[in-house]
């Protein structure tokens, strides 16, 4: 047996922050656009988009500035707000594996489904 979960954040019952959409934002930054994110990601640009508005909406905030094509191209980075907002849920998650692996432990420890 293996503990699994999973961690969001929600505004008023809505999804607003999950390690997936933070990892979303993180690639809109580290690529400078949406579809490039959604590239490395190996998600549709569709549904990228979506999450982001979707996010912007359910915060009422601007988390990604786009620059539309042209001859130098497009391109999107994060507002201040939304590289905050990575930064803060980091520092709420980061190491909440490692606590939910030793509560698990401790939790079943001793205990064996493997017949002899």
């Amino acid at each position: 047996m293996k503990p699994r979960w999973n961690l969001w954040i929600e505004r008023k019952g809505e999804v607003v922050l999950s390690a997936w959409r933070i990892r979303l934002l993180e690639a809109v930054a580290e690529t400078g656009s949406i579809s490039a994110a959604a590239i490395a990601m190996d998600i549709p640009y569709r549904l990228a988009w979506e999450r982001i508005h979707e996010m912007e909406k359910r915060l009422r905030v601007t988390l990604v500035d786009t620059a539309i094509g042209g001859s130098g191209g497009g391109g999107a980075e994060l507002t201040p707000l939304a590289q905050d907002l990575v930064r803060r849920f980091h520092l709420f998650a980061d190491g909440l594996d490692e606590e939910v692996m030793n509560r698990y432990t401790k939790a079943f420890e001793g205990i064996s489904f493997v017949r002899q």
